[in-house]
């Protein structure tokens, strides 16, 4: 175990923002949060998913419902813990610990908020190893864990319990309940046990979203260029290396809201290298898809992040404008979010794309990882791709 102090959580908001792909929300009001529950409870434990015991009760914690509605709605504090107790009383035992649902945005924090005030230490790991719009868009749904009961809380103490036929049906009932809550609530789902918690989540995914955070502010003061930094950060993770797919300029961005999603995409004008070419980045919430000249050169489930050309920080969906300068980056997502089952849940095809297949980054830009390197386990992607 470790001991996350403030300034972790502050590395790991600058991490998460990345880590949500365009989405996930600002974990600025999260962080506040699990801060002051830190220094008001004491430190919370970051445990690696190997210490957890077979039997230990893992009940995950986080944010459910629009989170630019949580800017102007702040959370009370107390919510998730609400949640989580209720949760116990349904199980008929206590918590040994508590995870993200995602590591991406505002839900990289709130399980650290939860753990203070109920001391307990926060697993590191989570069931998406990014950002997605939906409760069943999660490892531990495409390896066979129930995500009920479950538990959504509101600011006012309202506490409502979910058993579900399938985890589809409760994303769309805890969907309901959190827009008649005030369009955001807390949200305790997927209550696992220790070894299902071990065999299905993203693992590693909070020390690594600190370890980018760190990475952005060590570039500052080394000189190292910041977005060098991020793509570096992540080589040696179950992830492996982040790759630069464009710099360029906003030209044009179409949003609309779609079924409570944010819907549309974003043209960027090359610049540098890529001066004589052009971006087109579609996303729902989270970028799914990026476009050079027509080609597709990313898509989910890799992750497609859209960083500040000059610091690196994540520019969200929510906030792209015209005129910004943008650094498009890809990081390729572990082997546990590329097998059959997950990417019927999660691949082009669950976003509509349906004659896109989904290939690898390490496929598509096959020099550039065999310049650098990937994870063993990845390695069957070089051997296949289509530079080979």
């Amino acid at each position: 175990m470790r001991e996350i102090t403030t300034q972790d959580l502050e590395n790991l908001a600058v991490g998460a923002a990345i880590l949500g792909t365009g989405g996930g929300g600002d974990p600025f009001i999260g962080m506040v949060m699990a801060q002051q529950a830190i220094e008001e409870e004491g430190p919370v434990s970051l445990m690696d998913p190997d210490e957890l015991e077979d039997e230990a009760l893992v009940l995950p914690t986080a944010m459910m419902g629009a989170p630019t509605v949580m800017i102007e709605k702040i959370p009370e504090g107390m919510e998730a813990v609400r949640a989580l107790r209720a949760e116990e009383r349904m199980l008929g035992r206590k918590a040994d610990a508590t995870s993200p649902i995602e590591c991406g945005g505002v839900n990289s924090q709130i399980p650290f908020a939860a753990a203070a005030r109920a001391q307990l230490p926060v697993v590191d790991g989570d069931g998406m190893g990014r950002a997605f719009p939906e409760l069943q868009m999660e490892t531990f749904h495409v390896y066979g864990v129930s995500g009920t009961p479950a538990v959504v809380a509101d600011e006012r103490g309202a506490v409502v319990t979910i058993e579900a036929r399938d985890n589809y049906q409760l994303e769309w009932i805890a969907r309901g309940v959190t827009i008649r809550m005030g369009g955001h609530a807390m949200l305790v789902d997927y209550p696992m046990s220790g070894a299902d918690f071990k065999r299905t989540a993203v693992r590693g995914t909070i020390s690594m979203g600190i370890q980018i955070g760190e990475a952005v502010a060590g570039a500052r003061k080394s000189g190292m260029h910041p977005v060098e930094a991020v793509c570096a950060a992540t080589q040696d993770t179950i992830y492996g290396r982040g790759v630069v797919l464009f710099e360029g300029k906003v030209t044009d961005v179409e949003r609309r809201t779609r079924e409570g999603f944010a819907v549309g995409h974003a043209l960027l004008q090359g610049l540098g290298d890529y001066e004589k070419s052009h971006l087109e980045v579609r996303f729902q919430n989270e970028n799914l898809v990026a476009i050079r000249d027509g080609e597709t050169i990313a898509s989910v489930p890799d992750l497609i992040c859209l960083l500040d050309s000059e610091r690196a920080t994540a520019v969200t969906t929510e906030r792209l404008r015209y005129g910004q300068r943008v650094t498009a980056i890809g990081i390729p997502t572990p082997e546990i979010m590329r097998s059959a089952e997950a990417l019927r849940v999660w691949g082009p095809e669950a976003f509509g794309y349906e004659n896109l297949n989904f290939m690898p980054l390490e496929q598509r830009f096959a020099g550039y990882y065999r310049r650098y390197g990937v994870p063993k386990e990845k390695e069957k992607h070089l051997s296949t791709s289509p530079k080979a």
